[in-house]
C-alpha cells in the first residue's frame, strides 16, 4: 500500500474502524468454548482486554517514534501480561535497529538489573526473542550508580547492547527482593545523530501503528492463553518444559521459569514443596487464568528470597488457599478456583522442580494448633 492509500485510510477512518473491529474479534479469546465461564473469570478477561489496548496503544502509538523514543512501562500494576514479576519495574523503549542509541541513567537501590533488546513480533508470531543482553554484573556503573550504555549493530563503548536489523524494543528489568524499601534507578534513551525535532505526525505511520496496536491485543491474548492450555495439561504439578518457549516470548536469558497451572475447591489448599538452589534470586507468584498476577499491592500473592519463611532444613513450603492456614508461606488465591503460577529460579546452575500436593484446608490448620 502507499503511503497516500494508507493516509487515506485513516482520514477516512478506515484504518479505526479495522482497528475497533481487531479489538472485537480479541474478544473471541475470552468466549473460547475451553476457557472458563466463571464470572469473575470471564469479567477479568475483557478487563484484561482493555489493559492490553492501553498497553498496545503506549507502545505502538505514543511511542512509535524511534528517533525520539522513551522508557515506559509495558507491564505494571494495572495492566499486565504474561505472568509479569510483582518484583519488577519494566522499562521498555520502541527503536528501530538500524539506529544507535544511548542509555543514560543513575541505578537505584533494587538489587537486580538487566537490558535487554528484543525482536517483537507480538502481534505478529507471538514471538520476543532476545537480540542483545546485558546482565547486571556485565555492567560498568560509575561511583554513584551513574551509567551509559550503547545500543547499536556493532559495538561501541565499555557497555555496548548488540541490536540485529529487526530489533525493536529494548526492555529494562529492575527487580527487588524487597518491594517497600528498594527504589529503581532512573534512565532515559536517546537516538545517536538523530533528527533535532520530531517530524508532524503522519497518518501513514499512525495507520500502521494502530493496525500494529489492534494486532498486538488479539495476539498477546493468544498466545497466553494457549500457554494456558498447555499448563493445563497436567494441573497443580510443575512438569519440566522446554525454556526455549519462554525465551521466544520474551523471558529474561538468565531466568529458569517453572511454570503451573491450579485448580482448587474452595476447601483446598495446595502444598509446593522445594529445596531452593544456590541463586541471587528467586521468586513464586500466583496468576489468573490469563496470567495476570493477583493484585499484589493488596493481597499476599507472591513471596521471593528476601520475605520467605523457609523450614528447618532449608526447604521451601508454598500453600496456595482461600485463607491462610498458619502454615508454610500463605500465598492468597484471592477469591479465584483456578488459574496459573509460575516459580523463577534467577542466576541458578540447577532448577529443581517442586513437589505437589493437594489437601484439606482444615487438615492444615488444626496441624497449626
Amino acid at each position: 500500500m502507499t503511503d497516500a492509500a494508507a493516509s487515506s485510510e485513516v482520514t477516512s477512518g478506515k484504518a479505526w474502524r479495522a482497528f475497533c473491529e481487531r479489538l472485537a474479534a480479541a474478544g473471541e479469546v475470552i468466549l473460547a468454548p475451553d476457557a472458563p465461564t466463571d464470572p469473575l473469570v470471564r469479567a477479568e478477561g475483557f478487563r484484561y482486554l482493555s489493559r492490553l489496548t492501553r498497553l498496545a496503544l503506549e507502545q505502538h502509538v505514543e511511542a512509535a517514534d524511534t528517533d525520539f523514543p522513551f522508557f515506559y512501562s509495558l507491564s505494571h500494576a494495572t495492566a499486565k501480561i504474561g505472568a509479569d514479576n510483582p518484583d519488577n519495574v519494566y522499562l521498555n523503549a520502541s527503536i528501530r535497529g538500524d539506529c544507535d542509541y544511548r542509555i543514560t541513567g543513575t541505578r537505584g537501590s533494587m538489587f537486580y538489573f538487566s537490558i535487554v533488546a528484543n525482536a517483537m513480533r507480538y502481534h505478529i508470531d507471538g514471538s520476543n526473542a532476545a537480540t542483545g543482553a546485558l546482565m547486571n554484573e556485565e555492567i560498568e556503573w560509575g561511583p554513584n550508580g551513574e551509567v551509559e550504555i550503547i545500543a547499536s549493530r556493532n559495538r561501541q563503548g565499555k557497555n555496548w547492547l548488540r541490536l540485529e536489523a529487526d530489533t525493536s524494543v529494548i526492555i529494562v528489568r529492575q527487580s527487588a527482593l524487597d518491594r517497600v524499601n528498594e527504589k529503581p534507578g532512573t534512565f532515559r534513551i536517546e537516538r545517536i545523530a538523530g533528527p533535532k525535532v520530531p517530524a508532524p505526525l503522519d497518518p501513514a505511520r499512525f495507520g500502521e501503528g494502530l493496525a500494529a496496536a489492534g494486532q498486538f491485543v488479539g495476539g498477546i491474548a493468544r498466545t497466553f492463553a494457549d500457554w494456558t492450555r498447555l499448563f493445563r495439561v497436567h494441573p497443580n504439578t510443575f512438569p519440566p518444559i522446554d525454556q526455549s518457549m519462554f525465551q521466544k516470548g520474551g523471558g529474561s536469558p538468565d531466568l529458569y521459569y517453572a511454570h503451573s497451572y491450579w485448580s482448587l475447591a474452595p476447601d483446598e489448599a495446595w502444598v509446593i514443596e522445594v529445596m531452593p538452589p544456590d541463586c541471587y534470586y528467586w521468586n513464586f507468584q500466583l496468576d489468573n487464568w490469563w496470567m495476570e498476577s493477583f493484585d499484589y499491592r493488596f493481597r499476599q500473592i507472591t513471596v521471593n528470597k528476601h520475605s520467605a519463611r523457609l523450614e528447618p532444613d532449608g526447604s521451601l513450603r508454598i500453600v496456595c488457599a482461600a485463607r491462610d492456614p498458619g502454615v508454610g508461606n500463605w500465598i492468597d488465591t484471592s477469591g479465584h478456583t483456578e488459574g496459573t503460577a509460575l516459580l523463577r529460579w534467577a542466576g541458578a546452575s540447577t532448577h529443581p522442580l517442586p513437589q505437589t500436593r493437594v489437601v484439606k484446608l482444615a487438615g492444615l490448620e488444626q496441624k497449626r494448633v
